[in-house]
């Protein structure tokens, strides 16, 4: 059971990453990329690194995925 938890990771971590960098609209790419950090995080724990995962968790998918998601919202609202 834990094996194929951490094949199914494996593949989730390989997918998101390669969609992330090959979709076509920036907002989605966003999404993507906070997900890509969830999942990071998860895999982190399972690699017996919780505090790695803790910080990939706040800082790549929370404080980047946030700043980028406004980024995204003000270069919206400043293109005519």
């Amino acid at each position: 059971m834990s094996l194929a938890f951490d094949l199914l990771l494996a593949v989730a971590l390989l997918w998101s990453g390669g969609r992330c960098l090959s979709v076509d609209r920036l907002d989605r790419a966003i999404v993507l990329f906070i997900a890509f950090g969830l999942l990071m995080a998860l895999a982190w724990a399972r690699l017996a690194a919780p505090d790695i995962g803790l910080a990939e968790a706040a800082i790549g998918a929370g404080l980047t995925g946030a700043l980028l998601l406004d980024a995204y919202g003000a270069f919206k609202r400043r293109k005519p």
